[in-house]
């Protein structure tokens, strides 16, 4: 369990907190790019880590984020023309590039004011379809990440957003659970179960597909450049005579926030992005490995993105309450475990159903959460170094070797040797 104290510090993001000054130390994306298709038009309101901001393109196609309020009188930008190389605040007129400089000001013909000021921006970069910034301090800005999926035509990856009401941390310990994916995600995992056998998913895209029914596996966790790898490994069924063999699914978790979920053919990339301290945007970057194009509308399908009563596309909004009861349909309960359809849709009522801010004090925890202990001890650990005036853990490494796998081997392949390389 943690200490109340230790969990606000661990949770608490906006201006000001520590660990708000830990994520604001890394590269993170804010935006689909895909909500900026355009030069000159519309501009996007973008809430991160306590912070209203707004992002735009401007004339040469050029994004810039910018705070969201005019810095003459507070009105929002979000509602400005974009036009001339700038944005420009609907109320006085006042323009601003994408370096938040105050290029006009016609309400007025002293220009000494107009020299004086400049708009809250942070440097921005495009890639893999998302719009990332960075929002720590310019001396301490690091390289920008080199994932493997940015070297991919956009169109072969399945790049999403969804949002909801709850804390990151909650996001993120769901992701580094591994124990939850044989019993959350039964119908997927397991079927068979209702009957009491065990029947392998062999969907190869599915990373809720387990090729083993162990529901308790051994857990190994090794520290590493960028965070730490978890290894679950599950007993396999031995024919006699044939060599003992274990499912080996390996999850790297990437500072600050960030998993990379395996199955057979896919990797997928979730960041957890703070929006406030109770509302998260979770992006995903998908792909496959192989270079191969991704089968969007089956990832919609499994995830239960495809349900608009608990996923509006357009917001990106989870839509999942108490009032709905998270999609629960308790009479397809006999054959659908959870009542949830929708791998992420399950996920989702999970986090969101503990409350905005899970109290960590009361827990009780087990052997098969030491994978989630060791991305809290991390995170506190780079708050300490950050308020030391160090670097956090996990900068400056090479993402472009980060990969997860599920692969069925004899029990003397060492795991490591799996992801190494």
């Amino acid at each position: 369990m943690l200490s109340k104290s230790d969990n606000e510090r661990l949770c608490l993001i906006g201006p000001g907190t520590i660990m708000g000054d830990v994520f604001r130390r890394y590269w993170n994306p804010v935006a689909l790019t895909q909500e900026l298709p355009v030069a000159d038009g519309k501009p996007l309101r973008v809430q991160v880590l306590g912070e209203s901001l707004v992002a735009f393109r401007d004339t040469q196609g050029e994004m810039g984020l910018l705070a969201e309020n005019c810095l003459h009188r507070g009105v929002s930008l979000a509602l400005g023309r974009v036009e001339n190389g700038g944005i420009r605040c609907l109320y006085h007129g006042w323009k601003f590039d994408t370096q938040g400089t105050l290029l006009e000001m016609p309400n007025i013909v002293d220009e000494r004011i107009r020299k004086q000021v400049k708009a809250i921006s942070y440097p921005v970069r495009e890639a893999a379809g998302l719009l990332w910034a960075y929002m720590g301090p310019a001396d301490k800005q690091p390289p920008f990440p080199n994932w493997p999926f940015m070297a991919m035509p956009v169109d072969h990856l399945k790049v999403v957003r969804i949002n909801a009401a709850c804390n990151y941390m909650q996001q993120l310990e769901g992701g580094t659970d591994t124990s939850h994916v044989g019993i959350l995600h039964s119908n997927q995992a397991r079927p068979g179960w209702m009957n009491g056998t065990f029947i392998a998913n062999n969907d190869r895209d599915n990373t809720a597909a387990l090729a083993s029914d162990d529901l308790a596996p051994m857990l190994h966790v090794e520290e590493t450049e960028f965070g730490f790898h978890y290894a679950a490994l599950r007993k396999m069924d031995t024919k006699p005579g044939n060599a003992a063999c274990v499912n080996v699914r390996v999850v790297p978790i990437v500072l600050p926030a960030t998993r990379v979920i395996p199955s057979p053919d896919t990797q997928v990339v979730v960041f957890e992005v703070p929006m406030t301290d109770t509302k998260t945007a979770s992006i995903t970057v998908a792909y496959r490995p192989d270079g191969k194009p991704f089968d969007s509308r089956k990832f919609d399908q499994l995830r239960g993105r495809d349900n608009p009563a608990l996923f509006d596309p357009i917001s990106h909004e989870y839509l999942g309450h108490w009032g709905n009861d998270f999609g629960q349909n308790r009479e397809a309960m006999v054959s659908n475990w959870s009542g949830i359809s929708g791998i992420h849709m399950e996920d989702m009522a999970m986090s969101v159903s503990a409350g905005p801010i899970l109290d960590r004090s009361t827990e009780t925890l087990v052997s098969t959460d030491r994978a989630l202990v060791k991305a809290r001890r991390q995170l506190l650990d780079s708050a300490n170094l950050v308020s030391e005036g160090k670097d956090p853990l996990g900068l400056n490494v090479d993402f472009s070797k980060i990969k997860a796998c599920d692969i069925t081997t004899t029990v003397d392949v060492d795991w490591r040797s799996l992801v190494s390389g």
